[in-house]
């Protein structure tokens, strides 16, 4: 809250303009070509996970069925031309409602607020000539902010799942015990996602941090998780190099300062108060008894799973 504060000052003086006319030089290159680049980071990306195999739209969510590798190959074909992108919109919806068959309606929609960003970008981008194509890229960072605040809070409500993950590699933690870094993780994660729905440096800085956090995440995880995170990376490089001043713009001193609390609130209102409330209206355990529960019989929403954490609802399911 200290730094958004902090930034959201200086944004307007010397040394914020200057902050955003050196991300401008450095990133025009990037943004003359956004459409194309983000049109090879999805195609990219499916082609990644049809490689990949046995999943459907993250190596999260695994599959037996093998045509559903072929549907995202050519969900990495239709892209490539505007009169096919709204066919690989679907696909993309599609891929996600097909995924209902063997996970948890609530676990997906940790992946269901990317995939309408990035499909609302592709049937945006698909006419240029239609009325809200200029709202494209607001569309994609509005579907990673939500997809990160969203996904963040699982670090609160199922903070086992990550012991496994600090336990293996205990130098993710800064010598902090597990239980102080993860819900520090989870704060961070919601932060920065909310960062990029704020002011115009705001959302450049944390789209920035949250690049090297990801980045820095590859060496230790490998190439899957380059995979699996691929197509948030990809949006954050083109939130970075945005130079319009899309996001939210506050006038006045005071304004300015006020809005960090005050926006940060309304999102952990809005976000928290949406994920435990459908979890409540889901897994409420008077009307529909747990088919999955741990040791100390806490209600799960699905299987965990060392290897994949966020594994399939079906305990019958698992290797």
């Amino acid at each position: 809250m200290a730094f958004f504060v902090a930034t959201v000052v200086l944004e307007k003086g010397p040394v914020g303009q200057g902050a955003s006319a050196a991300l401008d030089r450095i990133s025009l290159p990037l943004w003359n070509r956004a459409d194309d680049f983000m049109r090879v980071v999805i195609g990219g990306f499916f082609v990644a996970i049809f490689a990949v195999g046995g999943v459907y739209l993250t190596p999260d969510l695994q599959t037996p069925n093998e045509w559903v590798s072929w549907l995202q190959l050519l969900i990495a074909m239709l892209v490539f031309s505007r009169r096919t992108m709204p066919l690989a919109a679907a696909g993309i919806i599609g891929l996600w409602v097909i995924a209902l068959r063997d996970y948890d309606f609530f676990h997906l929609l940790d992946y269901l607020a990317l995939g309408v960003g990035v499909a609302g970008y592709l049937v945006l981008a698909a006419n240029p000539n239609g009325r809200f194509y200029g709202q494209r890229f607001a569309v994609l960072r509005w579907g990673v902010a939500i997809a990160l605040m969203w996904s963040s809070l699982e670090k609160f409500a199922y903070a086992e799942w990550f012991y496994p993950l600090v336990e293996e590699r205990p130098f993710l933690t800064f010598g902090m015990p597990r239980d102080t870094f993860i819900p520090m993780a989870g704060v961070a994660e919601f932060t920065m996602g909310f960062g990029l729905l704020w002011t115009p440096l705001i959302r450049r800085l944390s789209a920035i941090a949250l690049i090297v956090i990801f980045t820095a995440a590859v060496y230790p995880f490998g190439r899957i998780d380059l995979v699996g995170h691929a197509m948030i990376m990809g949006t954050l490089f083109l939130i970075a190099a945005d130079p319009s001043p899309s996001g939210l713009k506050l006038g006045g001193f005071v304004p300015r300062m006020g809005s960090v609390p005050a926006g940060l609130l309304a999102a952990l209102v809005v976000i928290g108060g949406a994920y435990w409330g459908l979890h409540g209206l889901f897994y409420d355990e008077a009307a529909h008894p747990p088919a999955v529960v741990d040791a100390q019989g806490e209600l799960l929403t699905h299987v965990p799973n060392a290897e994949h954490p966020h594994g399939l609802v079906d305990p019958a399911a698992q290797p």
